[in-house]
């Protein structure tokens, strides 16, 4: 109780409450504000961009094209959306760049301003090209390649690694327009249930399979 008083006090004391005529106000406000701001924790599903899931990224459809893209490329097995795109030196950084990168990406898809073509900006590329060079240092400082390769340091020190491997890992078509009748659900918008293949095309299949048996 001695607690409460003190902290009652400080808030009277700086006039953090408001009067009596004007507290049922201040409560509705404030209730509006929290609820409001759950509200879009919620439509946004905020909590997934804790996790290392890819399909947190195509939450909006901003990211439609990369993640279809990376889906059906080799990277698919060997490593997901923060694997290349937020640094790993530390879990602060990690953290407060995946903040700072979403909340840029909320506020251009909110306002419809996204390009047609989506390119990294300089602290993403950055981030990318040392994550590239993380993960591929034995094939970056391999001996042999040194040995063979027409000036391999100047190569790997001067440019990105995508100047060459322009294709990986998320193919040469990557517009907006390019993509968005994919066969694969995407569980931000498809509806729960959702098949790959079409209920026709399955029936069609078992048919064929039961004459093929008889």
């Amino acid at each position: 109780m001695t607690r409460f008083r003190k902290l009652k006090r400080f808030l009277f004391k700086y006039n953090l409450i408001p009067t009596k005529k004007w507290r049922p106000a201040a409560i509705v406000a404030v209730a509006s504000f929290i609820g409001l701001g759950l509200y879009i924790v919620r439509l946004s599903n905020a909590a997934s961009y804790l996790s290392d899931d890819p399909q947190a990224c195509v939450n909006c459809h901003l990211m439609t094209p990369q993640y279809i893209t990376w889906n059906h490329s080799s990277h698919r097995e060997v490593a997901n959306c923060n694997d290349c795109h937020v640094p790993h030196n530390n879990v602060f950084n990690k953290y407060f760049f995946k903040a700072k990168d979403g909340l840029y990406h909320a506020s251009i898809f909110t306002l419809r301003a996204e390009p047609q073509v989506i390119k990294a900006k300089e602290p993403s590329v950055e981030v990318i090209h040392d994550n590239c060079i993380r993960c591929h240092s034995d094939q970056v400082t391999d001996a042999k390649l040194v040995g063979f390769v027409e000036d391999h340091f100047e190569k790997r020190t001067d440019r990105t690694c995508w100047d060459c491997h322009r294709e990986v890992p998320h193919g040469r078509v990557k517009s907006l327009s390019s993509t968005g009748l994919q066969i694969e659900p995407i569980r931000a918008h498809a509806p729960p249930g959702t098949k790959v293949v079409p209920d026709w095309l399955e029936e069609s299949m078992s048919q064929k399979k039961n004459k093929e048996k008889n």
